[in-house]
């Protein structure tokens, strides 16, 4: 089965930066859509943001993330960054980054075939 890996989640004060990346060391996914998604105790895993596989069009799941997240990716390395600034309190959950079907849904986890094992944010207030 294929893995992603993320890394770069942690503790950060509210207003901080974080910058997430993921990469597939097994395969390549420039055919792919990439996502990251995010899931709370107790919560459904929720859609954040995903790009095309050229990169061209990206997709965030509300005003407020689009203006303080940025996803890339970078295709000669296969890899996927999420840069999130001014991070809230209400951002703290276990972020996943995704592979899957561009012709797919972007915002159902369903679309998506690969999946990272996920990476801890908190976000003190």
């Amino acid at each position: 089965q294929v893995h992603l890996v993320e890394s770069g989640g942690g503790l950060v004060q509210a207003g901080g930066s974080l910058r997430l990346s993921c990469a597939a060391p097994e395969r390549t996914f420039n055919s792919e859509r990439w996502a990251w998604f995010r899931q709370a105790p107790g919560k459904l895993r929720e859609f954040m943001a995903a790009i095309s596989r050229s990169g061209a069009n990206t997709y965030y799941t509300n005003s407020s993330v689009k203006d303080r997240f940025l996803i890339s990716r970078d295709n000669a390395k296969n890899t996927v960054d999420l840069q999130m600034n001014n991070l809230k309190p209400e951002d703290t959950a276990v972020y996943y980054c995704a592979a899957g079907d561009y012709r797919a849904l972007y915002y159902l986890p369903n679309s998506y075939s690969y999946w990272g094992q996920g990476t801890q944010v908190t976000v003190s207030s």
